[in-house]
């Protein structure tokens, strides 16, 4: 049993966590197997993101301490916590996949960047492209236009260019002839 020194250290230490996170997600664990469960705790280590099982009166503790409001609506049952701190999706991600091969996995909700959402916002937020897909795509639309001014301005160069190319070969012709 837990003094009460360490429920309320356990409850600093998630509430630093929640502020901290960009991402939260609570997922309902019961029926995993073992195995699944180690499979699950894999995935989500090589991807960087913190899975803990937390009792819920120090996640609802946790959760008014890092002024994060809702979330009780949510504590039922042995929940865990996904917690990424560097990047909004993956957590989302990694148990929206999970989930979808193993049904005995439920997420129940999230909070993202500090306000609660569900667990349908918690799977939209899963099919979104990672951070760095969305910059890719936002330099593609930043070079689409640069490059078509580029075009644009090299036009009339290219024109005088193939202009003085066949008055040269005019001039040859005349001079050969």
């Amino acid at each position: 049993m837990k003094t009460k020194e360490q429920k309320v250290q356990a409850t600093v230490e998630v509430a630093a966590k929640l502020k901290r996170a960009k991402t939260a997600v609570l997922a309902d664990y019961r029926g995993l197997n073992v195995a699944q469960d180690t499979k699950l705790r894999q995935k989500l280590r090589q991807g960087g993101v913190e899975y803990r099982v937390i009792k819920n009166t120090v996640t609802s503790r946790a959760a008014r301490e890092a002024g994060i409001e809702g979330l009780d609506a949510y504590l039922a049952g042995p929940l865990a916590v996904a917690f990424d701190y560097e990047e909004a999706t993956r957590a989302a991600k990694i148990l929206s996949d999970f989930a979808r091969e193993n049904k005995e996995l439920e997420i129940k909700a999230g909070v993202f960047e500090g306000q609660v959402i569900t667990a349908d916002k918690v799977k939209a937020l899963a099919n979104l492209p990672s951070r760095e897909v969305l910059l890719a795509q936002l330099a593609g639309q930043f070079r689409a236009p640069l490059a078509g001014l580029a075009s644009v301005l090299a036009g009339p160069l290219r024109q005088f260019a193939y202009a003085v190319e066949a008055l040269r070969q005019k001039k040859e012709a005349e001079t050969t002839a």
